[in-house]
């Protein structure tokens, strides 16, 4: 009886994998772009566990949020503990530079990561249930040009990257001194609208009605238009931050529009917050976002100091990007023939990746055809051929797979000569 093949397994729904070939080396560009850039503008990398104690997130983020409601991955672990795997990275980051008093070694802290986050969302283009972000964290610092600042940095990243089409919105949600009257405000113009919300937004209205704004179905939209504008309702202290973000930016040259509609989906926002939007992308169209949190880290446990960051969503960076990449290409392929000339090929291998050479060969004793052929699938720029017949001859053969040219280079002396070459260009 013929046994019946093993099914395979699929990934999890709204996961992906990151292949080689083109995506794996969009990841590489856009973090090596991102790392750079923020360590040029003092910033540290921090890396952050993928799981925390639920609790972290349920205080940080707000238990009134669409993340902690509803999206969070969590799960008892075997202490019978509530762990969750990151939503986001701000909580983690806060969580750490206390646990490890950062605010004695680096009282001004800047700090970045990179990696994988958590939401257990609807999978559409743009959304995913694992997705990566490249975020930052300044700690410390209360001025509104830091805020300028790092909206300026992330205009260089995409510039880096020759993305266009962006716009830079802002906004300003106010303090715990002045936002109070605010929600008010807009309770007393929601109030006899309730009817025409959605379920969701019938219940933040009671646990967080500035969450309502925030509604992406059009007949929220549509009934909350007109309402009070947070920036319309700021006390002096918050009113003065504002003006000196907006002349910052005008002073970096960096085009920006007020959206009012602005609140963020985080309740440890105060002031500032912004979002750079793509109008490519879609419904799900902001490509990166933050603000500040200056009450947050005294929530969790910590000092009372001022907070302000963002994240850059990865994979929505990469769906921008106009050039197509390709895996890495060999420098150079071995091509081998006979068993003189396999002994003589590991050492070979092992002194030119030493110094530097990207180097492939064939492993499997096939004909120097079938050797030519892999070479070329794989984009080799030089293909050395070292037969036991060229060995016997003292030589070894180098072909140019661009030109098709091949010349005859000395045995004791190639492989200097070959680097040389491609040191040459």
């Amino acid at each position: 009886m013929k046994k019946k093949p093993f099914s395979k397994i699929p990934s999890v729904k709204g996961v992906h994998d990151v292949l080689p070939g083109g995506q794996a080396e969009a990841f590489q560009l856009v973090e090596d772009t991102g790392r750079k850039l923020l360590e040029d503008y003092g910033f540290m990398e921090i890396r952050i566990p993928v799981f925390e104690y639920t609790d972290l997130f349920a205080r940080g983020i707000g238990t009134a949020t669409d993340i902690v409601e509803k999206e969070m991955y969590t799960f008892a672990d075997r202490d019978l503990k509530k762990i969750t795997l990151r939503p986001e990275g701000t909580a983690s980051v806060v969580r750490a530079f206390i646990q490890h008093n950062l605010s004695h070694a680096f009282p001004l802290s800047k700090l970045y990561y990179t990696g994988p986050m958590f939401r257990h969302e609807r999978p559409q283009a743009g959304r995913y249930r694992q997705f990566h972000q490249i975020g930052a964290e300044v700690l410390g610092i209360t001025s509104p040009t830091i805020d300028a600042e790092i909206i300026s940095l992330m205009a260089r990243f995409f510039d880096a990257l020759k993305i266009s089409g962006l716009e830079f919105q802002i906004n300003s949600l106010g303090c715990h001194q002045c936002r109070p009257p605010y929600r008010q405000a807009l309770k007393e113009f929601l109030k006899d609208r309730l009817e025409r919300l959605c379920e969701n937004c019938r219940r933040r209205y009671t646990k967080n009605p500035m969450r309502v704004l925030d509604c992406r179905l059009t007949g929220c939209q549509k009934t909350t238009q007109g309402s009070p504008a947070s920036i319309d309702h700021l006390c002096e202290g918050c009113f003065t931050h504002f003006m000196e973000v907006k002349n910052c930016l005008n002073q970096l040259k960096i085009p920006f529009q007020i959206n009012e509609r602005l609140v963020r989906g985080l309740d440890y926002y105060v002031r500032t917050a912004f979002e750079v939007v793509s109008t490519r992308l879609g419904a799900q169209n902001a490509v990166a976002a933050g603000g500040r949190y200056d009450g947050l880290v005294h929530a969790l446990g910590g000092p009372d100091v001022a907070g302000i960051g963002f994240a850059i969503g990865t994979e929505r960076v990469i769906s921008l990007l106009d050039q197509t990449l390709a895996g890495a290409k060999p420098d150079c392929f071995l091509a081998v023939v006979g068993d003189q000339a396999k002994q003589l090929s590991l050492p070979a291998l092992h002194r030119l990746r030493q110094e530097g050479v990207r180097i492939e060969t064939d492993y499997e004793n096939s004909s120097l055809k079938s050797q030519m052929r892999r070479a070329d699938r794989l984009g080799a720029r030089y293909v050395v051929i070292i037969g036991d017949d060229e060995i016997a001859r003292g030589k070894v053969i180098l072909r140019d797979m661009t030109t098709q040219q091949q010349h005859e280079m000395d045995l004791e002396t190639w492989m200097p000569t070959l680097i040389q070459k491609l040191q040459a260009g």
